[in-house]
């Protein structure tokens, strides 16, 4: 499984929390790439409910993760 940002900002407006059902349903309703399907098609079998994309990708960057100040524009 690998993630780029690309792949996983297809994933910014899915329904969260959402189960791993839940979000290859929205990922092929939405017509997200087949690499986030079978990305998320690869987590484990469970029945969590995973509450953002940082929990299916940890290194996804956060706002803070950019060095853009919103108070200048």
């Amino acid at each position: 499984m690998y993630w780029t940002l690309e792949l996983a900002s297809k994933l910014e407006d899915a329904p969260w929390p959402a189960t791993k059902d839940e979000l290859i349903d929205y990922a092929s309703r939405s017509g997200a790439p087949l690499e986030v399907i079978e990305n998320l098609q690869e987590i484990e079998e469970t029945d969590e409910i995973f509450e953002s994309i940082e929990e299916i990708w940890p290194d996804y960057p956060s706002k803070d993760d950019f060095f853009f100040n919103e108070d200048e524009y």
